[in-house]
């Protein structure tokens, strides 16, 4: 098995070219062509992480977010990202990132969020104009029951494991129609609402964004690792899916770099 092999089995549902012009999808570390037997699966690459790859003899690192987001100018312990990057080459570990292509695919990052919940119907929020079906961002889903807004909460931060949820003035009417983006989605916003959503699902919300819904929708800030975290199961069942002897392992490492503290 090789890099490259690990790499196809996810670009067959998240090819590269749906990642965003400002992203860096792909391979970030190591040989295409390195043979490869045990992989860690993470959302985030840390020092940490590596450090667990190394202790369980996993040669690879499969993360959601890339590590190398900038070029790098040289490779000194100045910063963590070089310190990573230094590590993985001393201990020939290869680090592969599936970021905004999987965030793009109709069976990625959004789905797994919308399944998790327990969402029916599902469809893209904002379809791609040219490939419409497959690609997209965000997804549409409903509840078969509707449910009241507090419930509604307390589902979301249950299904997610969140200590607290952000979210704007109840608008004192029923959830069936939820729309949602894993990570960073307020710019989808107004495709949550030209839809009629009645919630909107997301993270990294700011301050005034809470203002934008007018008691239309009810605006739930979920947590950025909260609310991708699931991308890791998802990397799991692709890798098991296809090669079904390989070794493919959740990272027991916690990478949310967001620490809550709840009087």
């Amino acid at each position: 098995m090789t890099v490259k092999d690990i790499m196809t089995c996810i670009t067959e549902i998240a090819p590269l070219q749906w990642q965003e012009h400002y992203d860096n999808a792909g391979i970030q570390v190591g040989d295409l062509d390195a043979e490869v037997h045990k992989a860690l699966i993470a959302l985030d690459v840390t020092e940490e992480l590596v450090e667990e790859a190394v202790a369980r003899s996993c040669d690879i690192i499969i993360s959601h977010h890339p590590l190398i987001f900038h070029g790098l100018k040289h490779l000194t312990p100045d910063t963590y990202i070089e310190r990573v990057v230094v590590k993985a080459i001393k201990h020939d570990i290869a680090i592969v990132s599936m970021h905004t292509n999987l965030d793009n695919s109709y069976l990625g990052v959004s789905r797994v969020l919308a399944e998790r919940l327990g969402l029916v119907n599902l469809k893209l929020l904002q379809p791609s104009p040219s490939d419409p079906e497959v690609c997209g961002a965000g997804m549409l889903g409903e509840f078969e029951t509707p449910l009241e807004e507090m419930k509604f909460l307390h589902l979301v931060a249950e299904r997610i494991g969140s200590p607290c949820l952000r979210h704007s003035a109840l608008t004192g009417k029923k959830i069936r129609k939820v729309a949602l983006c894993g990570g960073s989605g307020t710019p989808f916003m107004p495709d949550a609402l030209r839809q009629n959503a009645d919630a909107y699902l997301t993270a990294d919300i700011k301050y005034h964004d809470f203002f934008v819904p007018e008691g239309r929708i009810l605006l739930v800030d979920g947590g950025h690792f909260e609310t991708e975290q699931f991308t890791k199961l998802l990397i799991r069942e692709l890798i098991q899916k296809k090669f079904p002897n390989f070794a493919a392992e959740i990272a027991d490492t916690n990478t949310n770099a967001v620490h809550y503290f709840c009087k």
